[in-house]
């Protein structure tokens, strides 16, 4: 009781903190309270890292080195997108001529983001949570074992992972709705017929640039645990792909903010 009540509580007080971030500060502040956890263990894991085995001063170095290279590949994917060409039709209201304009509909490679990975762990470790409660139940144990490490998991956490990544973009966003969007406000797509065809088009488009994305997510959270297996390393286990993934969104998303509130106040903004 004393433990539910405990993580209840503090669940309750981080959202609050998370919110108040949100609210008087930049905004992202759920996402920052985890950015700062992550970095917050940096330095054990390096510490614990270099002292595992003679060789861990060596695997650590190029562990780093890893993860500085990674970065922009990281902001690359995450940066990118699909862009629609969209056409405008003119109307004339009153005496004025509207729309004629051309512009774009942005899709992200990564609309998901890093919940898919959540969602494909969390599953993945039901089972061994389950087996605390029953541990003289032998295939209980021999499935919380299996999924949670070894091959088995590998190759689930990927099948998940991409699972996952389509059903959260199929969630987040609404071809169908877009594509009655378009056509209210006088706007197609070159080629493509407003309505349903616009929106099988833009469909279509989603599930072609998801994939990339959510292979690229899949090998960024299960190559670590695969080289952790073969290593021993720690810093592997302790900062692997998801938790570079989650340091970068959080950073590029931070900057964005940064840039806006600097632009309300001047035009230079953050970069010149």
């Amino acid at each position: 009781i004393i433990i539910v009540f405990t993580l209840v509580a503090g669940t309750a007080f981080i959202m609050w903190m998370g919110e108040l971030i949100t609210q008087r500060g930049i905004g992202n502040g759920m996402s920052l309270i985890i950015f700062a956890n992550i970095m917050a263990g940096l330095p054990s894991a390096l510490i614990s890292s270099v002292k595992t085995s003679s060789t861990g001063a060596v695997i650590t170095l190029i562990t780093v080195l890893v993860m500085i290279a990674i970065i922009p590949v990281i902001v690359y994917i995450e940066r990118g997108q699909r862009r629609i060409p969209v056409q405008y039709a003119k109307r004339v209201v009153g005496r004025r001529i509207m729309g004629g304009q051309s512009t774009y509909l942005p899709i992200k490679v990564n609309t998901a983001g890093v919940v898919p990975i959540i969602f494909a762990s969390a599953l993945l470790y039901l089972p061994a949570q389950l087996a605390v409660f029953f541990p003289n139940v032998g295939w209980i144990q021999f499935v919380a074992n299996a999924l949670a490490s070894g091959w088995v998991n590998w190759v689930l956490s990927v099948l998940l992972i991409v699972f996952f990544a389509y059903f959260y973009t199929s969630m987040v966003f609404n071809p169908d709705e877009t594509a009655d969007q378009l056509r209210k406000a006088g706007g197609f797509i070159p080629g493509v017929r407003p309505g349903n065809a616009t929106a099988e088009y833009i469909k279509s488009v989603l599930d072609h640039i998801t994939l990339p994305g959510a292979l690229f997510m899949a090998v960024l959270a299960v190559v670590p645990s695969i080289l952790f297996s073969i290593t021993g390393n720690t810093l592997m286990q302790s900062f692997g792909g998801t938790s570079v993934l989650i340091m970068v969104g959080v950073a590029m998303d931070t900057i964005s903010q940064l840039e806006s509130q600097l632009k309300m106040h001047n035009y230079e903004g953050f970069f010149k």
